[in-house]
């Protein structure tokens, strides 16, 4: 068999990175013949084997055609006469095109270890159009290289300029969205993700609701950058360097100003209520990607709640209480913590302000622990009900939270 090594393991080895999976092409060969050698059959749409041994994937080499709307449009063709070359054509990236011979040596038609080199996202072909998810794919890559010092070439660009003018992207469906969207947020530099969707027009189509911050201007005294759109920029990429990897921290960093696209134009650049403003849209963001439960609840609450965090010094002891009632923070301990990232991040995501202090977080675990060192034995439960022993703990946990404030 002719196999290749392609995709990401040959990209992220020029680039230095560590590789991750391990994808393989094979080329002049057909199902039978694999399935004869041992190989295993996953692929629904196109042939896709797993190693007998190693579980690495080999595809088939193959060719795709243009049938039909959207990204599950094409006919696929994987006969044996299909060359590497062909393959590596149908990619979507430059870098992405590039195949690895078992003696090492490097199959580049597309010039991929050039642009790698020159630090430039670029599409293989043509054919790049013929899929939406590509814009998504492009906006991704950038969250994830744009540290790296990596750019959208120019007529890249400006294909998927015209792509998002289409309305292809509406074909996108939910999953796929929050797939790349929630990839983007694991990455190092989530705020390329935005601004290159933002850039070439396609963020109105994939998150409407961000899109709508962008040139709504806010107080410069508390936002140096002003624009709301450029602040959650910098809030999503604090949100990625106090909890790396986190998705549902950067997700409510992503979400927690969208109130402040629905601010009338008479109170700008003034914001007053944007947090409340802000849930109804969150909610219909969260319903229409299907973000999972536990993203959406952190989100909500960061969003309703993160004014109340940024002034918790000032907030009073039965205040405090209540905000940890309302996050359900009894029950589920562990999202105090998420929270209280995700607050830090929107005080630090502002220009300037990236390295500030943000006492609060320490604070409000500290608070938070000692409202849940109390329980029910501390309580005289003799003939209280269950309404007057939720209201004994209440009153509890305020004192034991006075009592923590009053030790600092």
């Amino acid at each position: 068999m002719d196999i290749y090594l392609v995709g990401g393991a040959v990209r992220d080895r020029l680039l230095g990175l560590e590789p991750g999976d391990r994808d393989h092409v094979v080329v002049g060969q057909t199902p039978e013949a694999m399935l004869a050698a041992g190989f295993r059959p996953v692929g629904r749409d196109f042939p896709v084997f797993l190693h007998p041994e190693t579980n690495e994937e080999y595809a088939l080499a193959r060719t795709e055609r243009k049938s039909g709307r959207g990204y599950r449009g094409f006919v696929v063709d994987s006969d044996p006469s299909v060359t590497l070359e062909e393959d590596l054509g149908r990619r979507d990236f430059t870098i992405n095109a590039i195949a690895e011979g078992e003696d090492g040596a490097l199959v580049d038609p597309f010039n991929g270890a050039r642009d790698i080199e020159a630090r430039v996202l670029r599409h293989v072909g043509a054919a790049f159009v013929e899929d939406p998810l590509r814009v998504l794919r492009a906006a991704r890559f950038m969250a994830r290289f744009a540290a790296l010092g990596f750019t959208v070439a120019p007529e890249t660009m400006a294909l998927m300029r015209e792509m998002s003018a289409s309305g292809e992207l509406d074909a996108l469906v939910p999953e796929r969205v929050w797939q790349e969207l929630s990839k983007a947020l694991a990455s190092k530099q989530p705020s390329a993700f935005i601004r290159t969707l933002h850039d070439c027009g396609a963020l109105v189509a994939v998150l409407p609701e961000v899109e709508a911050l962008y040139g709504v201007p806010q107080r410069a005294e508390y936002h140096p950058e002003v624009d709301t759109g450029v602040h959650v920029e910098l809030v999503c990429d604090m949100a990625a360097r106090l909890a790396p990897g986190d998705t549902a921290i950067g997700f409510a960093a992503l979400t927690h100003d969208l109130g402040k696209a629905l601010t009338p134009e008479d109170e700008l650049p003034r914001h007053v209520m944007h947090e409340q403003r802000g849930l109804a849209p969150l909610r219909v963001l969260c319903e229409r990607l299907k973000v999972p439960t536990a993203h959406r609840e952190l989100a909500l609450m960061a969003c309703r709640e993160h004014l109340n965090v940024h002034r918790l010094l000032e907030l009073r002891d039965a205040s405090v209480h209540d905000l940890f009632a309302r996050c359900d923070a009894f029950r589920k301990p562990d999202r105090v913590a998420a929270l209280a990232i995700a607050c830090e991040a929107d005080k630090r995501g502002r220009a300037g302000l990236q390295d500030a202090p943000y006492p609060q977080r320490a604070e409000l675990l500290r608070l938070h622990a000692a409202a849940m060192a109390v329980s029910t034995r501390d309580i005289a439960s003799d003939g209280l009900t269950g309404l007057q022993i939720g209201e004994a703990m209440r009153k509890a946990r305020i004192a034991a939270i006075a009592r923590a404030r009053a030790s600092a």
